[in-house]
């Protein structure tokens, strides 16, 4: 296996400590194993059933708390049967989990001991929950208006957050600059290994469904690394002769920031950044997609589409939610908002919606 970037296409070793080309570009991973059925180990019941289709090193030791595999759970929306993929009961209360067990993995076998990250909330208090679990020292870069409860829940672990001034752009710079010799920027957004965490979300619902794909998956689109997982794991699964189509995936951006919206209206193929707005789905708040171009071909390659939806939607469609009995976040809620746009591509009584549900409740002060 080895590294390619997807700016310069320079080839570099595969090396977890590695999350970008000295060019600034994203990197992919070529050469990474893939879906194999057979090879599944049905008795384990997180997402480490997929560990053949990781592409770690065989002697690395899992480091995990029990993520995956969680539920799909039938529901309807103002009529329209749907199925929520419940993300938010993931050990930390978030999908994040999925490729943060991967990366720390990788991480811990090649013996690192201290990370960075920047985030709003949900990777870092996944990452700095993995790496307690693997004896690694965290510091989380959070953006000074971060959710305090999300804050809380990182310095819990036991890492140390830094709040930064500014925007979610001006964290990532921050953190840019404070990663150095001896410590390994696990960067959610840039490093490819995430994605591979993420694919495993296609595998489960490919086997929750009874060996079938969804017609469509409904989600929070913020900097893509969970789409972008999806389309991956389910290419794999037709690879692998498990499907005969994909299904489309929908992407949702909050109106207040949504530069992959603004980039699918125009027909273009990358995004240009945008003003960060402000918006209560803040873990969507992303005015600079880094795979930008990748999303937007992924979305445009299974058929589906990028929208908007405004706040007060989302916010009244997080109380249906709750009156449903799901606690969720508002960034979860966004996707579910989206469905009421949706409705006429939606409808028809044969077609398998999948919406997921990607942060808990319980990670922010109470909108309701």
């Amino acid at each position: 296996m080895t590294l390619a970037c997807t700016r310069c296409e320079t080839a570099h070793p595969l090396d977890p400590l590695r999350f970008c080309c000295d060019c600034g570009g994203a990197l992919r991973i070529e050469g990474a194993p893939t879906f194999d059925p057979a090879q599944v180990n049905r008795d384990d019941p997180t997402l480490w059933r997929y560990r053949h289709a990781l592409p770690l090193p065989e002697a690395a030791a899992s480091v995990t708390l029990g993520e995956g595999l969680t539920p799909l759970v039938p529901a309807e929306w103002g009529g329209l049967p749907i199925r929520l993929k419940c993300e938010f009961l993931n050990p930390t209360g978030s999908f994040k989990d999925r490729g943060t067990t991967v990366l720390i993995t990788a991480l811990a076998a090649a013996g690192v001991k201290q990370v960075v990250e920047d985030s709003s909330g949900n990777a870092g208090s996944s990452l700095a929950a993995y790496a307690a679990r693997a004896g690694i020292q965290a510091t989380i870069y959070v953006p000074v208006r971060a959710s305090p409860v999300k804050q809380a829940q990182i310095a819990a672990y036991g890492a140390r957050v830094v709040p930064v001034p500014g925007s979610r752009t001006d964290t990532a710079q921050a953190v840019l600059e404070a990663a150095g010799p001896g410590t390994a920027y696990a960067s959610h957004v840039y490093h490819p290994l995430i994605h591979h965490g993420m694919k495993t979300i296609a595998f489960e619902l490919w086997e929750q469904l009874g060996g079938q794909a969804p017609d469509a998956v409904v989600l929070p689109l913020g900097h893509g690394t969970h789409l972008l997982g999806l389309a991956r794991g389910f290419a794999e699964l037709r690879a692998a002769g498990c499907l005969d189509r994909l299904p489309r995936l929908y992407g949702v951006q909050a109106t207040a920031c949504a530069p992959l919206a603004l980039a699918w209206e125009r027909g273009e193929a990358d995004v240009t950044p945008v003003v960060e707005g402000e918006t209560v789905a803040e873990g969507v708040r992303i005015a600079a997609p880094v795979r930008g171009a990748a999303i937007l071909a992924a979305v445009r390659g299974s058929g589906g589409a990028v929208l908007t939806v405004p706040d007060d939607e989302t916010l009244a469609a997080q109380r249906r939610l709750a009156h449903q009995g799901f606690y969720v976040e508002p960034t979860s809620a966004l996707a579910v908002a989206a469905l009421d746009r949706l409705r006429d591509q939606l409808a028809a009584s044969s077609v398998t919606v999948v919406v997921v549900l990607t942060g808990s409740g319980f990670k922010g002060l109470s909108t309701y």
